[in-house]
């Protein structure tokens, strides 16, 4: 019997045996806030004393969520809602006493370690997909879009137009807010709602919500919203035209490449244009991303290429269309970080692109995307399409298909010496199954790529299951990949295999098995939240299922109540290493097999006080030689404006003659002062040995109107060796001025 067989026989008896899924309807009955209509706008100062708001439904008896959810929260939480021709209104009473938490006053920062609220809406009612706006007790707005994905994370990088306010009292604070219905999309007639409520309490470390959420799912879990009631169908957005202009100036010095400074001016257009109340559609010319803030370095110890996330805006709003297929951040066809950036990474000019996104019905989304970039040197134009459709089915399952089409506009001689080069296609398939409460997760995925005079070992498939209780959770996923499976718009980790002695990349597929179990334990001591044990193991065999790599990882986890946590791992590692690698500069190690273990500890501090830190360290064997490692991270605050946070890491790898040794510096200090929710100013200064790179990069923001913005940011690169040796600097200006017509 095939491994993908086995799976799913296992995960019918076991679902049969283990029966007890919530009934989402039942749910919703048990949950429901009902809205109405008033006719007079709603004045958004965090006072409640418009009249609505005497009247208005309250919804108090808010459920624990964490740290456990067996228990009420310590202090109390009123919502109310309301709505006229245009918004969404939303207020919140939070009863408290003393002064509140609050880490920052910078936009997007999200709802944890926060004093704050937030509404989570599922305007479709799929229980898959929704939005959630947040506001913390000092009005610093975070907002994003919610996707039933394998690891449901957010990003807070979906941006858009909404209003907010609050209010400190003696024994309470208060928050309003305005979320214009042109900032949702949602059927016209559907008059009811996925919905739920977030408070954090961070004096108690709390998180509590207005439906009874287990504490080992996210508060923002769409199985778990309650009903929005209207009293009767919302009212259409009507048409919603977003322009969005900029303008940018830079004066840039490129020493790198004897390059003269020079000044260039530059602008373009984003568009927003409402289709339907549900999908939109999305242009952009000329775009410009110099304001986006930088990566963040690490330390690469392994021999692959390190996944980065995307962080320009016009590629996030309903990015889990396109992005969520295979497995994010190992194996996935679409990595949109490749549009407008080269092989070494270095930007490409985007000329525009377009992306038509949203939903069909309560049950259909779609997204299409297709992208324009221009040369640069003697790199090619290219083109980029992507087409996604994803169909709800059953309670909260996912059919998913999509296709993937990459031009390069070669020359014939470039064609004719890089065929593969010329143009790439992809197309798949992924069946996602959620059981209604969320317990269960079952998938299979079948890929596809199309090269130029391929025909063989060129796709991916994908079957496993994740399972997820309070005190057990445990995930097994099996894949094969073929060696000739290429993702010109993708990601994929392992398939590359650099050989140092030849200084060239060899492609090989493999197949691989990754199984991993957690248990939770939760004492009765009042200052420990849970004790977490797990272990993993990711077994990788060649195409010929020869052994390639097995890594065994224990990891303990110790979670306190004042959010401090102690950690420590032990990971057995066993390769056969197929290419020469080094880590040193020095002879490569050689290709053979490898049996190394090493162990770490790491504790973080309260991380509510105005002086918290974290401190870990790891040693053991590395291939044939050793390594230590010491990592450690200071935050410095004087809340809620200022915030130094300063991470380190030092590795030192020592292998015997002739291999060499080597240290290894990463130094990244973020200073960060907020003047108002409106004006901030944040420079990273990032000390890089193995990149050979110095990076400080500056930023000041100036929000004068909402969604519109002045930029200033001050970008310089040196070489650590010869040190602080110039490559390249620059300042940049930009501005954009949102219009809504």
């Amino acid at each position: 019997m095939k491994p993908a067989s086995l799976v799913i026989l296992f995960i019918i008896c076991f679902y049969k045996l283990n029966a007890q899924n919530i009934n989402v309807e039942t749910f919703q009955k048990e949950f429901q806030i009902h809205i109405t209509r008033i006719n007079s706008s709603v004045k958004i100062d965090g006072i409640l004393d418009d009249s609505i708001w005497n009247v208005a439904e309250k919804k108090s008896d808010f459920f624990l969520k964490f740290p456990t959810d067996d228990i009420c929260p310590n202090n109390k939480t009123v919502v109310q809602l309301a709505y006229d021709d245009k918004f969404l209104y939303v207020a919140f009473t939070s009863f408290d006493s003393g002064k509140n938490i609050i880490q920052s006053l910078k936009r997007d920062i999200g709802h944890l370690d926060n004093d704050g609220v937030a509404i989570v809406l599922d305007p479709q009612n799929s229980h898959t997909n929704g939005f959630i706006f947040a506001v913390n007790a000092l009005n610093a707005q975070s907002e994003d879009q919610v996707s039933m994905s394998q690891d449901n994370q957010l990003s807070w990088s979906w941006n858009n137009k909404w209003f907010s306010a609050t209010k400190r009292y003696k024994d309470h604070w208060t928050a309003e807010m305005a979320i214009p219905f042109k900032t949702l999309r949602f059927p016209p007639d559907k008059t009811l709602w996925g919905i739920n409520f977030l408070r954090v309490d961070m004096k108690y470390n709390q998180y509590s919500g207005w439906t009874h959420v287990p504490t080992h799912f996210n508060i923002y879990n769409m199985a778990y919203t309650g009903s929005l009631l209207w009293d009767k169908a919302p009212p259409t957005p009507g048409k919603n035209v977003v322009m969005i202009p900029y303008a940018s100036g830079n004066i840039q010095g490129d020493q790198e490449n004897n390059n003269p400074t020079k000044a260039a001016l530059s602008g373009g257009l984003d568009s927003k244009i409402t289709l339907t109340s549900s999908l939109n559609l999305d242009l952009t010319l000329n775009p410009d991303f110099s304001q986006v803030e930088v990566d963040q370095q690490v330390t690469n110890l392994t021999r692959y290429d390190i996944f980065l996330p995307e962080k320009r805006s016009f590629f996030l709003e309903n990015s889990d269309i396109f992005g969520e297929y295979g497995i994010p951040g190992l194996i996935t066809p679409f990595y949109s970080r490749r549009i407008g950036l080269d092989t070494t990474g270095k930007a490409i000019p985007i000329i525009g692109g377009a992306r038509l996104s949203g939903s069909l019905n309560s049950t259909t989304r779609i997204g299409i995307m297709n992208m324009q970039t221009g040369s640069k040197g003697d790199y090619s134009p290219e083109n980029y399409t992507a087409i996604s459709f994803n169909k709800n089915v059953l309670s909260r399952s996912l059919f998913k298909m999509y296709f993937l089409n990459h031009e390069n506009f070669q020359t014939d001689a470039d064609k004719k010496a890089n065929p593969l080069n010329a143009w790439g296609r992809n197309a798949g398939s992924t069946f996602d199954y959620f059981s209604s409460d969320g317990k269960w997760n079952w998938w299979y995925a079948f890929h596809y790529s199309f090269k130029p005079g391929i025909s063989d070992q060129n796709n991916f498939q994908e079957t496993g299951f994740a399972f997820n209780k309070k005190k057990l959770a445990t995930i097994l996923d099996i894949a094969t990949l073929g060696t000739n499976y290429y993702t010109d718009m993708g990601y994929v980790q392992r398939i590359n295999n650099y050989d140092a002695l030849r200084d060239t990349t060899i492609r090989i597929g493999f197949k691989h098995i990754y199984g991993s179990v957690a248990f939770k334990i939760y004492p009765k001591d009042n200052s420990i939240i849970r004790h977490t044990i797990k272990l993993e193991n990711y077994l990788v065999v060649n195409p010929n299922y020869s052994f390639n790599e097995n890594d065994f990882t224990f990891t303990y986890l110790i979670e306190y109540k004042n959010t401090s946590f102690f950690k420590t791992q032990m990971i057995h590692n066993e390769l056969d290493l197929l290419y020469p690698i080094s880590f040193t500069g020095a002879t490569p190690l050689p290709a053979q097999h490898y049996n190394y273990s090493a162990a770490s500890v790491t504790y973080n501090s309260d991380t509510r006080k105005d002086f918290s830190y974290s401190i870990g360290y790891g040693a053991g064997q590395f291939y044939n030689g050793n390594i230590s490692s010491l990592t450690g991270s200071i935050t410095l605050r004087s809340r809620p404006h200022f915030n130094l946070i300063f991470q380190a890491e030092f590795d030192k790898l020592y292998f015997p003659e002739p291999y060499g040794s080597t240290e290894l510096f990463l130094l990244s200090p973020k200073i960060e002062y907020n003047f108002s929710t409106k004006v901030s100013w944040t420079t990273f200064l990032q000390y890089n040995t193995q990149a050979n790179n110095f990076n400080i990069n500056s930023r000041f923001q100036y929000r004068f109107k909402p969604m519109s913005d002045l930029y200033l940011v001050y970008t310089d690169n040196y070489y650590t060796t010869p040190i602080l040796q110039n490559k390249n600097r620059a300042i940049v200006f930009k501005l954009n001025y949102w219009f809504n017509l």
